[in-house]
């Protein structure tokens, strides 16, 4: 017996497909790219020396790139279409062409390096050599150190300030903060703050660097203008993260040891409010408008929203092993979670708070950056 084919009802339903597959595949793009642009996310492998470039428009992996042994500090120079990271067993800045996926430049900066800066016009950088007490300058257009300046013992995060005056050092062996010139990088002073100081949050008007311990339930503010510690404040809970509202008024300090999360007023120094989070929240991103900050639980496996004007965690998301750093892609469309564990990057939805996938990383992934091109 023959069957009869419904051409109309056939042809209907691939129509139909089409136009399904490209709402979803609309839905799925971030909402301020343009037709033909691209969004990338880079993420350094500690385990195998690579970095994972992973398409955000189409969430594909699309190349494993060997950037030498333990990478870490990677930052994105949209200006040049380039990434930046650093080798801290090899010693080295590494430069990436986002455009062709390929390492085009390795810059000797000294031993163990952990952290990178630009200015604001990326036409510097700037790197603190852990195992060689220096501090670099290079330059962004011909990769060349312009630069180098001492620091104490153990110099751990070089951060410039917002109006460019002044590069803040954290030396972690001697307990102290140099302060340098960011062209000649002679010093300006040196501040002893709280023991082990490690992450640096200076306030959009420069007037105030925050400098957390690695080992002490404190951070210390320092004047930057008058070169002076200002207060060692206890938080009650070894800090994790720092993170700087964008207005400057307040700061947000993960603690897996408080299970929870300090708020610091930035004009009195004192911490004004606490929040009871879960298990061990370490790391947060927050929204470009300062209204939620997503909070990194990797013992829980999970992502807390925090609603920042009410104080009020939302339903917590679940993502994988062991949720560490993340960050929001342009437009605050995506939240990109990188897993320690379970090597992959998750990616959320972040107006719904729903994962739309995890995508497969390489060994034991630490770092992310983001560049829409």
């Amino acid at each position: 017996m023959k069957v009869r084919l419904n051409y109309r009802l056939i042809a209907l339903l691939v129509v139909l497909a089409v136009l399904g597959t490209r709402e979803v595949v609309m839905e799925l793009r971030p909402s301020f790219l343009r037709p033909g642009a691209h969004l990338m996310a880079y993420v350094s492998n500690t385990a195998d020396g690579t970095l994972t470039a992973i398409d955000l428009v189409k969430l594909l992996p699309l190349a494993t790139i060997p950037v030498g042994p333990e990478p870490t500090g990677l930052r994105a120079d949209a200006a040049r279409k380039e990434i930046w990271g650093l080798s801290a067993a090899g010693g080295y800045a590494w430069v990436l062409d986002v455009t062709t996926n390929k390492v085009v430049a390795h810059i000797p900066v000294g031993a163990a390096p952990y952290a990178l800066d630009f200015s604001r016009d990326h036409s510097r950088a700037y790197v603190a050599a852990s195992g060689s007490n220096t501090v670099v300058e290079i330059d962004c257009a011909t990769r060349q150190i312009v630069a180098r300046g001492r620091a104490g013992l153990r110099p751990w995060i070089a951060r410039l300030s917002p109006d460019g005056k002044v590069l803040v050092v954290s030396n972690r062996e001697d307990g102290t903060v140099s302060l340098l010139d960011p062209r000649a990088l002679a010093s300006r002073g040196v501040i002893h703050v709280v023991p082990d100081p490690e992450q640096i949050a200076i306030l959009p008007d420069s007037s105030k660097a925050f400098i957390t311990s690695g080992t002490t339930d404190q951070i210390s503010v320092v004047d930057l203008k008058r070169k002076v510690l200002l207060a060692n404040v206890d938080i009650g809970g070894t800090p994790n993260g720092l993170i700087l509202k964008p207005d400057g008024g307040e700061l947000y300090i993960p603690s897996t040891s408080a299970h929870g999360l300090m708020v610091v007023d930035t004009q009195t120094n004192e911490v004004g409010d606490f929040m009871l989070l879960g298990s061990s929240p370490a790391y947060g991103t927050l929204t470009p408008d300062g209204a939620t900050l997503y909070v990194s639980d990797p013992s829980a496996g999970h992502i807390i929203p925090v609603a920042i004007g009410n104080r009020q965690a939302a339903h917590s998301i679940s993502v994988g092993q062991q949720p560490n750093v993340s960050q929001l892609t342009p437009g605050g469309d995506m939240l990109l979670v990188v897993d320690s564990a379970s090597d992959d990057l998750a990616v959320i939805r972040a107006e719904t708070g729903s994962l739309i996938t995890l995508i497969p990383t390489g060994s034991r992934p630490r770092d992310l950056a983001i560049d829409a091109f």
